[in-house]
């Protein structure tokens, strides 16, 4: 028996039991919602929640004739266990139409499964290792993956005179998908990779690490770690021990200069150069849009980021796919809406590649400048239209 099945079968016993209507459930598209909201990447499901809210706001909490419901599980995450548990209890117990969430690759990769058995559509909104879209024909990513927006500044730097680099990654999926990507493209044209350092995904400590960057005097260090606590804490120790005095340039990708911790990292990241995918700075209807509702559907919920984007998006889908289908959600139906599903974006056009369900879109050069007295990522340069390149 499946895990659908077995849902609707313990709805239906719950239902009678209870002598709970059946109509109000049918009423309601449930989306369950998996992500760290509290513990140490506590943001990333704050920001997704932000994310959610501000579309709602703007759309209102009916569609296809149904009313949308998030169920909220926290993973306290990096827990794949904890998310695997929570996706089970969601898709039987609950009986949601789709999973959505999944700050971190690790348990988006413990989810898959799930979504496969139950044919249950699984929308990603942040987890960004290039693989996870191959482990289940019911997932479709709209955020990003590290090749994607690693591979471009590889492309940039080459092409401006920054040909010795030291990388710096977070080792696991995402990292170690950052470090291949943008070595690739480096070395393609004529740049060199000096050093290869990889840091623990748990509180690492950045002392000895920047000490080996300094001493190997490259020309810049390429950095990817998780936004928040670990970009400010890299960008505390290259300040403190003189790499920019140094000569020593910092390129990465945007979580580094991450749009939500930006304004508490200070001026040390004055120049810093990423590519990536979104900017609170980007100019575009859709952006203001977005921007005015998220500040008033999250009054302390200061800055959005990339992943309230990738919330934001992930909601429009699941939107559209519920227009499409009358509110009647199917996962073979809904997959099949998905793919090749174009949207205008607070970050600009974004759309989902039929054939790996994974996003294509720009990837913006940016540089941290002062802009009204704040620290913004400012785009100068672009690569639009950019599929995952591990594909």
């Amino acid at each position: 028996m499946t895990i659908k099945n077995t849902a609707a079968l313990a709805a239906l016993a719950a239902a009678t039991m209870l002598g709970a209507p059946l109509a109000q459930a049918q009423d309601t598209i449930k989306v369950g919602l998996i992500a760290p909201f509290s513990g140490p990447f506590a943001d990333y499901g704050k920001q997704m929640e932000g994310g959610i809210k501000a579309y709602m706001a703007l759309h209102g909490d009916t569609v296809g004739g149904k009313k949308i419901q998030i169920i909220m599980k926290d993973t306290t995450g990096p827990a794949p266990e904890v998310a695997k548990r929570l996706a089970q209890e969601l898709v039987v117990r609950e009986k949601v139409d789709f999973l959505a969430g999944f700050g971190l690759t690790p348990e988006a990769m413990a989810v898959a499964p799930i979504a496969e058995q139950s044919k249950t559509p699984m929308i990603i909104m942040n987890a960004a290792t290039s693989v996870i879209t191959t482990k289940s024909n019911y997932i479709a990513r709209f955020s990003m993956t590290l090749p994607q927006i690693s591979a471009p500044m590889g492309t940039w730097a080459s092409k401006n005179n920054i040909r010795k680099v030291v990388t710096l990654v977070a080792d696991y999926g995402p990292g170690i998908d950052a470090e291949t990507a943008f070595k690739e493209t480096l070395v393609k044209g004529g740049g060199t990779v000096t050093e290869a350092i990889r840091v623990p995904l748990k509180n690492p400590d950045f002392s000895p690490f920047i000490q080996r960057i300094k001493d190997a005097k490259p020309d810049a260090v390429f950095v990817f770690v998780p936004a928040g606590e670990q970009s400010i804490a890299f960008m505390k120790g290259y300040r403190e021990r003189g790499l920019a005095e140094a000569g020593i340039k910092v390129i990465g990708t945007g979580d580094l200069t991450d749009d939500h911790v930006l304004p508490a990292m200070g001026p040390a990241t004055l120049g810093v150069i990423t590519t990536f995918h979104y900017s609170a700075a980007h100019k575009s209807p859709e952006n203001a849009a977005f921007l005015k509702s998220f500040a008033s559907a999250n009054p302390s919920g200061g800055r959005p980021n990339f992943m309230a984007v990738g919330a934001y998006d992930g909601m429009a889908a699941i939107y559209e796919v519920a227009r499409k289908l009358n509110g009647n959600i199917d996962g073979d139906k809904a997959m099949a809406v998905l793919k090749g599903m174009k949207l205008n974006s607070p970050r600009g056009p974004i759309m989902i590649d039929p054939a790996t369900r994974d996003v294509v879109q720009t990837v913006y050069v940016r540089k941290v400048e002062q802009v009204g007295g704040e620290l913004y990522n400012v785009e100068f340069d672009k690569f639009t239209d950019v599929k995952d390149p591990g594909k």
